[in-house]
């Protein structure tokens, strides 16, 4: 995609021009064209070039269509910054008579070959090319210009860099050369001594060299999306000073070859993954009965040969998939099991046993591995296996077949757009998607009672993992400490001393270490990296970046299952029911609360925190784990949380409800620049689960149904809404806005006493998110209305990223009744005349209608005083977002249960305002 972007304010386009919508929708559906009004081209150039006739040092002809430099740009001599962005020009003849210019934008346009003339241009201090299609950069061009700081050129064709960039080793302290063809580290790169950020991720290199690390300048450096060896990308992932780490542990001693493979088993329940996973690991079989299938994850090890299989056997029941985005990653071998006995040759059978997981692997890991295994051969005829082998595999690549189709359709609406330069960065996307495929391998049948069928998927699967061209980061060169502390882990996580949890504070372990003699001189930063590793391979559990967590190492990373398990879990009701008496007057409650609880969960989805205490307690002791109950729940009263909650709410899985009768007395001032601690206590806990919820009713009466004046966008998804996705976004939308009702497939948030509604429509060929709010009346309504859509549009993107293989897409649907065109939304990137256009019409219906009604705008009324800046919304992290020039941190959402509509929000959170450079 884009790569990284420098910090600043960008200038505003003085060009106004609208957009056409593209024909058709996300899955070809035929629709009409929402168009500007009429608008004479003439205008926009004159009006630029009277602008530099004026004396301005700073033209921005962004979006124009430009196939050549304006003469009146050319004339002016004393410019000194020009953006060009989203053009079509193929080359820029005559710009060097800009020989004062400082800054040039010329990102997102035609560019084949690099224009030469830049080397006239010796004040030159930024220079973009990105998202072009430049090839070769000639010798001499960069040796003229040494005042150059800034240079991007990321997402061309390139696969060198020219040596003459050493002549601004002085100067440049930005590049970006992400998404190109390097093969090799550059070595030019390597004499820029003042270089502070460097951005090379998605190429094709298989080692960086540690002289890039041996300076001090570099300050920010990304390499993801490389089949980096050495170092590895799990050391990459570290930072800069793990890097720094890695070499000089390197420098003590030789690198010795890891080779590690991450195999995860898939598939429907009962389908014979744990029956597979523990033959394979005891080279015989070993049939598991159906009582002890697995329940959430279960994790083991074993070896063939010299490689290292890390086995994660995911549990098939759909409650437990909630849990599985949390341990689905790339780079690992996927085994989809599939049960032949029970597959049957229609689309039904399929979606459940094979097309389900296929699908939301190409969204999660879009580039892995998958080797379809089908089970239960001896429930079936010779000739009934090969009819069931042949019918999957074809529909597998039916469904390869029509994703990469719908991925061209989108990519060509998008081409053949009359303004496509509006739509280039979606356009770049779609195209990075498409370079993205599953590998599915061919389905291989075996037998699990039979040991000579385990044997052969075992060789299958070797000769697979040999393969490079299949798994090029198999094979990681790693110093000899992270392999010595690696098995010292293991030997202490296998000792008598280890409880069965495998948790242990982190200085603990250290000191546990360092009782080791060849690791006596371990320190705790060196130690960090290797966790990190060894947490991004799978074998270790550590989330540092979760406060409560921190100081606590997962040794046996089964257990950390354990801990999802308790409450994201099949039967989750029958568990509640079963809770013990013992266990109820161990928590001061009654048969009678605990009716309540099962009551109260089924119809709301929610537990308090005594419910939870109880049923957590119930299943540990069940498991012989009581010990470890309070470190898990926290204390009681809970002045301090407990590590389950804070997984499940890192993880998007519960949200915490506080309901209190009336406002605290007890609460703190709240003071600018200082923190602001909540007061606990008021009111018990209640935890919702969106997994579990069910009905709408609520929602639909307090929204009052959907009126045709209503504000309406819709986000769509191909394709389709991951598992999952819906939920997760309700425990994000609502930790910002605490005044909320939520339901199966709907959710109404309210700011400001203002409605939201947010409907998931999830079929196949058609999946999207609505989102509707009332018409708002004059400008500061419209300014609020779009604020708070955009807010909740940037929860879903940020959101989105997660699953790399998905695409959406926003659009806003034409306002006549029973029309069906659909504007698709333009890149939202701050710049586009799109924008400023102030009438749109509908090339299916003919109708005109405000700008503002279609996309984030604010009419224009003259006789109202003039509106603040609109704010942009950036979703950085799960409870943080930015507002205009400053940012809301929710690090804790306290809120009342809903009240009526008319009351308005509720929300107690506490908030860093830090004004944004």
């Amino acid at each position: 995609m884009d790569g990284e972007r420098e910090g600043g304010v960008r200038e505003q386009s003085s060009g106004r021009r609208g957009v056409k919508k593209i024909g058709g929708n996300e899955r070809g559906r035929v629709t009409g064209r929402i168009q500007p009004a009429p608008r004479c081209r003439a205008m926009t150039q004159p009006r630029a070039c009277q602008e530099q006739e004026d004396g301005l040092h700073e033209v921005t002809l962004s979006t124009q269509r430009l196939r050549v430099l304006p003469l009146a740009v050319l004339s002016n001599p004393g410019l000194e910054s020009l953006d060009l962005d989203r053009n079509k020009l193929r080359s820029i003849t005559g710009i060097s008579k800009l020989f004062n210019l400082k800054r040039l934008i010329l990102s997102k346009n035609e560019i084949v070959d690099f224009p030469t003339e830049i080397q006239s241009l010796v004040c030159l201090e930024k220079l973009e090319l990105n998202q072009n299609q430049i090839r070769v950069i000639p010798e001499g061009v960069f040796s003229h210009l040494p005042r150059l700081k800034h240079l991007r050129l990321n997402n061309n064709r390139l696969s060198a860099l020219p040596r003459d960039l050493t002549a601004c080793q002085g100067s440049l302290q930005y590049l970006n050369i992400s998404n190109n063809l390097f093969r090799t580290f550059p070595q030019p790169v390597l004499q820029l001594a003042h270089l502070q950020e460097l951005y090379v991720q998605n190429n094709a290199l298989r080692q960086l060299p540690r002289e890039l690390f041996q300076g001090q300048s570099l300050r920010m450096f990304k390499a993801n999306g490389n089949p980096l060896r050495e170092p590895p990308s799990e050391v990459c992932a570290g930072g800069i000073q793990q890097i720094r780490n890695y070499f000089n542990q390197l420098q003590h001693s030789s690198g010795q070859e890891d080779k590690r493979v991450k195999t995860m088993f898939l598939g429907a329940s009962l389908a014979g993954k744990s029956t597979i996973c523990k033959s394979l690991k005891q080279g015989q079989t070993k049939l598991v009965p159906k009582e002890d299938r697995t329940v959430g994850i279960e994790i083991s090890e074993f070896r063939i040969e010299d490689f290292t299989f890390l086995f994660w056997d995911f549990a098939g029941q759909l409650e437990y998939y909630m849990t599985h985005h949390v341990f689905i990653t790339p780079q690992a071998l996927v085994i989809l099991v599939i049960n032949l006995h029970m597959y049957q040759t229609n689309d039904k059978t399929f979606k459940e046993l094979v097309s389900f997981w296929i699908n939301n692997l190409s969204m999660r890991v879009p580039n892995s591995v998958v080797l379809p295994v089908g089970t239960h051969v001896d429930c079936c005829r010779e000739e009934e296996v090969e009819e069931k082998r042949r019918d999957i595999m074809a529909k597998i690549a039916a469904m390869l077949m029509e994703r990469k189709s719908n991925l061209a359709h989108f990519i060509n609406n998008l081409e053949d757009s009359e303004e496509p330069e509006f739509y280039v960065d979606q356009w770049e996307r779609l195209k990075e998607m498409e370079s993205c495929t599953l590998t599915i391998l061919n389905l291989i049948a075996v037998n699990c009672t039979d040991h000579r069928d385990i044997k052969k998927l075992e060789a299958t699967i070797l000769e697979h993992v040999k393969n490079e061209e299949l798994f090029p980061e198999v094979v990681r060169v790693l110093p000899p400490i992270y392999r010595q502390v690696e098995a010292a882990i293991v030997d202490i996580a296998q000792g008598e001393e280890m409880a069965d949890h495998g948790m242990m504070d982190l200085q603990y372990l250290l000191s546990k270490l360092s009782q080791c003699e060849h690791l006596a001189n371990l320190g705790r930063e060196l130690l960090q990296d290797i966790l990190r590793y060894l947490h991004r391979v799978g074998l270790v559990v550590w989330y540092e970046e979760i406060k409560h967590l921190e100081s606590t190492v997962f040794l046996q990373p089964t257990f950390l299952i354990t801990m999802f398990k308790l409450l994201v879990r099949y039967r989750l009701v029958q568990q509640l029911e079963s809770i013990s008496v013992d266990t109820l007057i161990g928590e001061h409650a009654t048969i009678r609360d605990r009716s309540n609880w099962v009551w109260t969960f089924k119809s709301k989805a929610m537990l308090c925190h005594r419910a939870v205490r109880a049923l957590v307690k119930h299943q540990l002791c069940s498991e012989g784990m009581r010990d470890v109950f309070e470190e898990i729940m926290g204390h009681r009263p809970p002045s301090r949380r407990g590590k389950l909650f804070s997984l499940l709410e890192h993880f998007e899985l519960c949200l915490e409800v506080r309901h209190t009768e009336a406002l605290n007395p007890q609460a703190s001032e709240f003071v600018p620049g200082k923190p602001w601690e909540t007061t606990r206590g008021q009111g018990e806990s209640w935890y919702l689960f969106p997994t579990y919820l069910n009905q709408t009713e609520e929602v639909s009466e307090v929204w009052g149904g959907d009126h045709p004046e209503d504000l309406h966008i819709r986000a769509y998804f191909s394709p389709e809404i991951p598992e999952g996705f819906f939920q997760r976004f309700l425990v994000k939308a609502c930790s910002f806005y605490s005044t909320h009702w939520v339901a199966k497939a709907t959710c109404l948030l309210i700011c400001n006493g203002k409605p939201l509604l947010i409907k998931e429509n999830n079929q196949r060929a058609y999946s999207y998110l609505e989102l509707r709010c009332r018409k708002p009346a004059g400008r500061t309504g419209f300014q609020f209305a779009w604020d708070f859509l955009m807010a909740v549009v940037f929860i879903i993107q940020k959101l989105a990223e997660e699953w790399p293989g998905l695409h959406v897409c926003m659009k806003t649907p034409c306002r006549t009744a029973g029309c069906p065109a659909e504007l698709i939304w333009p890149d939202m990137d701050g710049t586009n005349t799109m924008m400023k256009e102030d009438v749109k019409t509908c090339g299916t219906c003919g109708h005109r209608f405000g700008t503002e009604l279609f996309l984030p705008k604010v009419p224009r009324q003259l006789e109202e005083p003039p509106a603040q800046p609109s704010a942009h919304y950036y979703v950085t992290s799960y409870g943080t977002t930015t507002f205009g020039p400053s940012s809301i941190h929710i690090n804790r959402q306290v809120r009342r249960l809903p009240p009526p509509l008319a009351p308005g929000p509720t929300l107690m959170a506490r908030l860093v305002l830090s004004s944004c450079s």
